[in-house]
């Protein structure tokens, strides 16, 4: 934000669609996070008890993955940040602590959130463990019954977990009534989260994506990766990640991204999503609600429109309607390219990766690296030796049931379909 040559767009009022104040948004979110929120400052200092839980798996390794480039024969190096080692497998943690924190100095004692694939409640629940904060998690539900395990995760951390869309909430049985084998999706869960938040005067909001404080608290991924490129002495030509709202993948690109703003440095960023919900490469980049009801502010974003509803493909943290504001400013601006990726081809990537580098990828992680093997192989038809580098935001040994139904061949590709 401290480089960007065209300001943000601000959120407007879900009634009014004046621009929000910080005041007027200080019902779903603490002040401290606010101010992050709208910081135009290009350091802002982690508290050290943040940094005592984040000690506990960072710094994350960088790592070669030499074992692929064999099988690929390609002369192209492939580097790879794996955020899987955090304790709930994923980048999530970065954040959740971070607002964890933040919303218990604030005198907050609940958090209220949604979760797609079910990594993000499952950071938030180990956030809220720690610092002594409730948690109430809405699950897209189609991911609810694919992913069980994710919930016996979150109960652990003694969250309080609902499928989604749930006769819990107002806009839930709205939902419902319309569609009673409704699958759910995120911003449906999203529209759970905000109401339980309001009508609950000790419980703020936690949004595991999108916003700008969640893509800095993030931006600790590139920020090592920076550090641990310089040690080897190698610099990448190519970053790489997979997005849903876009936090592993800003938080993994933007330093190196804030270098190009500024002409220290010339590094081509990748950002893949599914084809089944391609924001990026398919939506308008326009105004739009974050969830599925209109309760959230209206932000400027790229999105396929508040009410669609995504196939139930199994990379559940990437089935948002929408895109981080500042991810979508940057690409709309050129500094960023999108590329859509189709659920089998996926999924043969990610088989290919674990059988080389040892690490079963989540589904939403082998979309980046479905991308990754596609430059590879270019840089092998053109004989070039690129550096390429993406985020492994995630483990997968949560979401075998995918790779069983890719192995069984019960996965299909989906193709998304505008409304007429």
């Amino acid at each position: 934000m401290a480089d960007m040559k065209i300001p943000l767009e601000p959120p407007l009022h879900p009634g009014t669609k004046q621009p929000m104040t910080p005041q007027e948004m200080e019902a779903i979110f603490p002040m401290n996070l606010l101010e992050q929120e709208m910081s135009p400052e290009r350091w802002i200092a982690i508290p050290e008890q943040v940094l005592e839980v984040l000690s506990l798996w960072r710094p994350t390794p960088l790592i070669r993955a030499r074992r692929l480039e064999q099988a690929l024969g390609t002369p192209a190096q492939i580097w790879f940040k794996n955020e899987g080692v955090s304790p709930p497998g994923s980048h999530k943690p970065n954040t959740s602590v971070a607002q964890a924190y933040f919303n218990k100095a604030a005198g907050v004692k609940r958090l209220a959130t949604e979760t797609g694939a079910g990594q993000w409640g499952s950071a938030l629940s180990f956030a809220c463990y720690h610092f002594g904060l409730k948690c109430q998690v809405y699950m897209v539900k189609v991911s609810y019954q694919q992913k069980p395990y994710r919930k016996s995760m979150m109960n652990l951390w003694q969250a309080d977990v609902t499928p989604s869309p749930s006769t819990q909430t107002e806009a839930g049985r709205k939902i419902l009534a319309q569609d009673p084998n409704c699958p759910g999706s995120l911003g449906m869960a999203i529209s759970e989260a905000i109401e339980d938040t309001v009508t609950h005067k000790d419980t703020k909001y936690s949004l595991g994506s999108v916003l700008n404080h969640v893509l800095l608290h993030q931006t600790i991924i590139g920020l090592e990766a920076k550090e641990q490129f310089k040690k080897a002495g190698v610099k990448p030509d190519i970053l790489i990640g997979c997005v849903g709202g876009g936090s592993n993948f800003a938080g993994f690109t933007f330093p190196f991204i804030g270098d190009n703003l500024t002409g220290k440095g010339n590094y081509r960023c990748l950002a893949i999503e599914p084809t089944a919900c391609p924001s990026i490469t398919r939506g308008d980049y326009r105004y739009d609600f974050g969830d599925t009801i209109g309760m959230t502010p209206l932000i400027k974003m790229y999105t396929l429109g508040h009410d669609f509803v995504p196939a139930g493909i199994h990379a559940g943290g990437l089935r948002y309607h929408g895109m981080a504001p500042l991810v979508s400013a940057l690409t709309n601006a050129g500094a960023i390219e999108a590329q859509a990726k189709n659920q089998i081809p996926t999924f043969e990537a990610a088989v290919l990766f674990a059988r080389t580098e040892g690490i079963i990828p989540a589904p939403e992680t082998a979309h980046a690296i479905r991308a990754v093997i596609d430059e590879a192989l270019k840089a092998k038809e053109e004989k070039t030796p690129k550096v390429i580098a993406f985020n492994c935001s995630g483990h997968g040994l949560l979401d075998l049931s995918a790779y069983d139904a890719y192995f069984s061949g019960q996965l299909q590709n989906y193709e998304y379909t505008p409304k007429k």
